[in-house]
């Protein structure tokens, strides 16, 4: 069997509230997830070779595209037990990942936030860049990070900002969606 380093992708489209998702596995660990895009397959071209594979119905992968739309749904999970595998992203792009993965859904951070907590204290905008080229959307919530004023800046997935800000709002984060009170 080849070193999972190297092995392709498994790749599988699925159906979600927001829209069609692909999410792109080695062994049972999530390497790349794609927000909706418009063309099935589309979001992981030119990444590497890659191998569509029917949906799961069992076992782990099948859990975790049930949890994934049951939160996008509304059904919260912070889909941190979804194994992950980031081996090919730079070390410090996953000290960001991990910090950003701590952050409950409904809950968000700076981006100097997030560099205080990496350790690189006014490292904000390679925090920024770092989530920029974030492999795993969603279960590394890159949409919980924000720009110090709350504002929404830059977002790189599918959809851009409107993606960020409906994500946001199916978390119940205040601020997003419903209207607060205070």
């Amino acid at each position: 069997m080849p070193d999972s380093a190297v092995a392709p992708l498994e790749t599988t489209d699925f159906d979600t509230a927001i829209g069609r998702c692909a999410i792109a596995w080695r062994a049972d660990a999530v390497a790349r997830f794609s927000l909706p895009r418009y063309e099935p397959g589309a979001g992981f071209r030119g990444r590497g070779e890659t191998r569509p594979v029917p949906e799961p119905t069992t076992g782990p992968r099948a859990e975790a595209l049930t949890r994934i739309r049951a939160h996008l749904d509304g059904d919260l999970d912070d889909l941190r037990w979804i194994p992950l595998d980031l081996t090919r992203s730079p070390e410090f792009h996953r000290a960001v990942y991990a910090v950003t993965r701590a952050i409950d859904p409904g809950h968000t951070l700076s981006y100097g936030e997030v560099a205080r907590r990496c350790g690189a204290a006014g490292a904000a905008q390679a925090v920024g860049q770092a989530l920029g080229s974030n492999p795993i959307p969603l279960i590394v919530p890159c949409h919980r990070v924000l720009a110090a004023d709350h504002s929404l800046h830059g977002f790189s997935a599918p959809g851009g900002i409107d993606t960020k800000s409906t994500l946001l709002a199916i978390e119940r984060t205040p601020g997003f969606g419903e209207p607060t009170l205070f």
